[in-house]
């Protein structure tokens, strides 16, 4: 029976686990699924907020160069603007120049033709992320075009995918690295020793590493052409090692070169000292973190906690100097606070993991007490308050609005960010509830050390007895032999021999014997002691709660990486704004102005009519009439368009005379949307005028 029990309890507690690890798996994968499917190809981080010629605008006359001002500074190099004539044909010159501020232009060539011309810009804003798009403007008046965009989108396709990727395995590797060696380090100094614990920070290291080397491969053909082939290019790498995204990268490996020192010593030196501290000079363990403590091991941990500080904050700046933090209002401020933001999450939810596997692969000897749990707690309440600060900071820096929080995709997802945020801190709150019940007994703890013991012995003990028991082999004729002298000692060789070769062969047999049992005790001791660890009700209700944060967190990051690389709702109201301005029709538009040249019969009131009010080509009408509504003669009416935020205008307007009191213009052009001031001027006799203004909003 004690050959079948044991066996079972461990495959019984070895497939529990094994199956919540495939549930977190699972888990992951579907988000990522889901994230990659949801996510829009280009995530701009800069917008165009403004054009000249604007999109869609009628000019009359060819300009000499087109401008695009984008919400933030971009990295633009020649080629990141071309102008297409109707015939797709490239009319600009190629260069492109900075005209200062967020405003960059490209020279046209001359003599070009009326018609609809084609403006594509890709671009790589500020903080890292590829930007492009497309709009046209017509010369004299719209034609039918044939420039057709076809080439796939920038930041899209299967190289954005794996860019994602690398995006969340890079974060999810910070957060194991710097969370595990602080949870270590600050909670639960004898984990530095422990197998699983160390597995996963080096996990986090490897992961990390590997997903930069792969971002740094992949950033060129993400921001250019978006071709798997591309990926190896070494002149697009050698690019991207002059962009200020490739210095944060390469940064980010020499700090975890410094990294790869600091967790070797963390778990060589370091364990080996705490494991002598832990154990007394007569080779027993006090199973407690408490005591020996002497100055070079607490020299060992000043340094350790110091460089390891260092360490974390350079790889957390590897992302705040080249993203979100890095551009826009308050930057100076902003990337300081996004560092503590992302080092917050990464003790938090770092140190949530190791916690796990503490719980469920720690071996039993060495479990985690619940004096390592409570210090836990009161770090990762901590860390969700540095959190829960620098998060309302930065969403107020991104959003900006409560119509962006709720109008944006940015805004959207940081109300789920700040709903699962929630559901963490929830269930966490239930583990404190655990933890304030964790104990441990002195029994139960005896009973786990007297468990320990036996496995650890019962494989010498059972050997030592089978070596002590071993039956001695006589030849039958030994005593004939010991008389016969000389004449006999062939016989005797042989017969020695024979016994002997018996005699090993009996030995190897009850080696493997001793073997098998020790193997079958240390299962039983194992298993026993694993039973009584997990008899406390508060402990297998702790496992239970870390194990659901575990999943949210999974989750929550999942949703972090895909909002690091989405536009900020700032950034994309303002788009919006700037898009609806330079599209919107408002339809035909009517004023009436009434007005007083001041002379005899100088009363009326000239009602200006302009269809379809909007960008381009309009049709205006003006009809004058008297205070009784008839229609009035009157020699000379002018009109004059003014854009005073652009500084535009005034565009005089001299339409013509079509009957009593009706004057007519087609063609009237307007260049841009806007607040258009509309000046109305009236001559009732040869010295008698006055201009009357009203304001609309054409476009």
């Amino acid at each position: 029976m004690t050959q079948t029990i044991a066996p079972r309890a461990a495959a019984t507690t070895t497939g529990g686990v094994a199956f919540r690890v495939r549930v977190l798996l699972l888990l992951l994968l579907a988000v990522i699924g889901a994230v990659l499917a949801g996510a829009t190809p280009a995530s701009a981080h800069a917008a165009l907020t403004g054009s000249d010629p604007q999109q869609g605008a009628v000019v009359s006359r060819a300009p000499t160069q087109v401008s695009l001002t984008f919400s933030e500074k971009v990295a633009m190099s020649d080629g990141s603007v071309r102008v297409l004539d109707p015939k797709g044909k490239r009319v600009d010159t190629g260069k492109t120049t900075d005209l200062g501020g967020t405003t960059y232009g490209v020279k046209l060539h001359s003599g070009l033709p009326d018609g609809t011309f084609t403006v594509t810009y890709q671009v790589v804003s500020a903080d890292s992320h590829p930007v492009s798009g497309a709009f046209t403007f017509s010369v004299g008046a719209p034609s039918q075009t044939s420039v057709a965009l076809s080439d796939p989108a920038v930041g899209g396709g299967v190289v954005g995918a794996l860019y994602g990727i690398g995006r969340y395995v890079s974060y999810a590797g910070f957060i194991l690295l710097v969370g595990g060696a602080a949870f270590v380090l600050a909670c639960w100094q004898r984990g530095a020793g422990v197998r699983p614990v160390q597995r996963l920070v080096v996990s986090g290291w490897l992961a990390l590493t590997g997903a930069t080397l792969a971002l740094l491969l992949l950033r060129g053909s993400y921001v250019g052409s978006g071709k798997v082939g591309d990926i190896f290019d070494l002149t697009l790498l050698g690019q991207v090692l002059q962009t200020k995204s490739g210095a944060a990268l390469v940064s980010r490996l020499l700090l975890l070169a410094a990294g790869a020192l600091f967790i070797a010593v963390l778990f060589g030196a370091y364990a080996r000292r705490d494991e002598a501290d832990v154990t007394d000079a007569s080779g027993k363990d006090d199973g407690s973190d408490k005591g020996g403590v002497d100055a070079e091991k607490r020299d060992l941990i000043f340094g350790l906690a110091i460089g390891g500080a260092v360490v974390a904050a350079g790889l957390a700046a590897s992302w705040a100097m080249a993203e979100h933090a890095s551009t826009g209002i308050q930057a100076g401020l902003a990337m300081p606070v996004d560092v503590l933001h992302l080092l917050a999450v990464a003790v938090w939810l770092g140190g949530l993991s190791t916690l796990l596997v503490a719980l469920f692969r720690a071996p039993a000897e060495t479990q985690i007490d619940a004096v390592a749990v409570r210090r836990f707690s009161r770090l990762a309440f901590g860390s969700v308050t540095v959190l829960a600060a620098t998060g309302i900071y930065q969403s107020w820096r991104q959003v900006g609005s409560w119509s962006a929080l709720t109008g944006t995709w940015y805004g959207q997802l940081l109300l789920i960010k700040i709903g699962l945020v929630a559901v963490l801190v929830g269930i966490a709150w239930i583990s404190r509830r655990w933890t304030a019940q964790l104990s441990e007994a002195p029994r139960t703890k005896a009973m786990a050390t007297a468990g320990a013991k036996a496995g650890r012995t019962a494989g010498a003990t059972a050997l030592a007895e089978l070596r002590t028991k071993q039956p001695t082999k006589v030849p039958a004729n030994s005593r004939d032999s010991s008389s016969e002298g000389s004449d006999s000692t062939d016989s005797d060789s042989r017969d020695a021999n024979s016994g002997g070769s018996n005699s090993a062969g009996s030995n190897s047999g009850n080696s493997r014997r001793a073997a098998q049992l020790a193997r079958q005790q240390a299962a039983v001791a194992t298993a026993r002691q694993k039973r009584l660890r997990d008899a406390d009700p508060a402990r297998a209700g702790l496992r239970r709660s870390v194990l659901a944060e575990a999943g949210v967190a999974v989750v929550l990051l999942a949703v972090t990486t895909v909002l690091t690389s989405t536009e900020p709702g700032r950034t994309e109201e303002a788009a919006q704004q700037a898009t609806s301005s330079s599209s919107q029709r408002s339809g035909p538009l009517s004023l009436k102005l009434p007005f007083d040249t001041g002379g005899q019969d100088g009363k009326g009131t000239a009602e200006v009519t302009l269809d379809p009010a909007r960008v381009g080509g309009n049709e205006m009408h003006v009809f004058v009439e008297r205070p009784n509504g008839k229609a009035f003669d009157v020699p000379e009416v002018k009109v004059a368009f003014t854009l005073a935020a652009k500084k535009i205008g005034p565009l005089p307007v001299t339409p013509d005379r079509i009957a009593t009191g009706h004057w007519s213009a087609i063609g009237v052009q307007i260049p841009m949307a806007g607040d258009w001031e509309i000046a109305v001027t009236v001559r009732t006799s040869d010295i008698d005028q006055t201009s009357v203004t009203k304001n609309a909003k054409i476009g």
